[in-house]
């Protein structure tokens, strides 16, 4: 049995220790954007949705992407050759391994099918994805501040609007 002085010294254990690994709380589940970030994966890439970290995705599933641009989820996002051999190469450089990613690409190479996304976002149902201030499973950016930067941390997060009052708990501070 735990007494109050026993998980106060457990706390404070842990406090400690996220301090003294400063960078491992910062990271969402560990993806984040590496520090060398392509220009024209912003600027193509993130024109349209947000940069995703490629740690999201195996390298497989990057390699199909990059090589169907022409019909890339619907929408041709060709790139000169140039730039699909430099993305691509950077993004299977920095794809993801192991647990996250698991040992098989999500279904159609989506993020949001992947084991990992509907694991973090299980209590939403498909009404909450179909909000006009969200629009879809992709847009990240509607509830998680830090995505443009590649930070989906649970402790950013914004309430979009029409949200149904059952999903605030997730918003609001301990």
């Amino acid at each position: 049995m735990t007494t109050p002085s026993t998980r106060s010294r457990a706390r404070r254990l842990a406090a400690a220790l996220l301090t003294a690994l400063p960078a491992w709380p910062a990271l969402a589940d560990g993806v984040r954007l590496p520090a060398q970030v392509p220009p024209a994966y912003r600027s193509e890439c993130g024109a349209c949705h947000v940069a995703y970290p490629p740690g999201l995705l195996p390298a497989a599933s990057w390699q199909r992407l990059m090589g169907s641009l022409e019909r890339h989820y619907g929408t041709d996002a060709s790139l000169d050759l140039a730039t699909v051999r430099q993305l691509a190469t950077w993004l299977q450089a920095h794809a993801g391994t192991g647990k996250r990613v698991g040992p098989e690409p999500p279904p159609q190479d989506r993020i949001t099918r992947s084991a990992w996304f509907e694991r973090k976002h299980r209590q939403l149902d498909e009404a909450v994805w179909r909000l006009p201030s969200v629009k879809s499973a992709a847009n990240c950016a509607a509830c998680h501040g830090g995505a443009e930067q590649g930070r989906f941390d649970e402790h950013d997060l914004r309430m979009p609007a029409g949200l149904p009052a059952r999903y605030r708990h997730a918003f609001l501070d301990d």
